[in-house]
């Protein structure tokens, strides 16, 4: 049994969900979000909560189960608080600007990098070596951060390269004489 699954999802004040045609949609205050539903798993609006179980007793609804369930309270976390993650640029004249609706990156190479920012996703640049990526659509948010990442991931030696804000470089020493 899914221990995450048994939990209902709780719908917050202002936030209103519907199911309808093998689609459930929820809308906040900050969008709406829709995501097609499993045949596998039964989704029951209930006060208060969307209640999300197996619709039969199959190995695919099991493993479905839980799965489904953190998806739609990623629905519902999104259009009400949204979700963000920080990067954090480290080395020597590597450095990131917002230009309107792209992200201009320095890093290293002989060209800047310039990122077009996708609809729906936010990115500010609060200093130049820190690159905030917010948005409602928690998947969209991390491929995003993770396209930005992939430019220059930080390397063992010395650190330099595009982090995630609390992520734990491991530091290998350098050469010894």
């Amino acid at each position: 049994m899914s221990r995450i699954g048994k939990k209902n999802v709780p719908i917050p004040a202002g936030v209103t969900a519907s199911i309808d045609g093998g689609i459930i949609s929820v809308k906040g205050p900050k969008g709406t979000l829709t995501m097609p539903l499993v045949d596998d798993i039964s989704y029951i609006l209930e006060d208060g909560g969307i209640s999300v179980k197996p619709a039969n007793d199959t190995k695919r609804a099991r493993a479905f189960w839980g799965m489904q369930r953190t998806l739609v309270q990623n629905l519902v976390t999104g259009v009400s608080e949204g979700f963000s993650k920080v990067l954090e640029i480290t080395g020597v004249g590597y450095r990131a600007a917002s230009q309107g609706r792209n992200l201009n990156l320095q890093l290293g190479y002989s060209h800047h990098v310039n990122y077009a920012i996708p609809d729906g996703i936010e990115i500010k640049t609060p200093d130049q070596t820190t690159v905030e990526i917010s948005g409602i659509d928690k998947q969209k948010v991390g491929q995003v951060a993770a396209e930005i990442r992939r430019w220059r991931k930080p390397e063992p030696y010395k650190g330099k390269g595009i982090k995630y804000r609390g992520e734990f470089i491991f530091r290998k020493e350098g050469k010894k004489k």
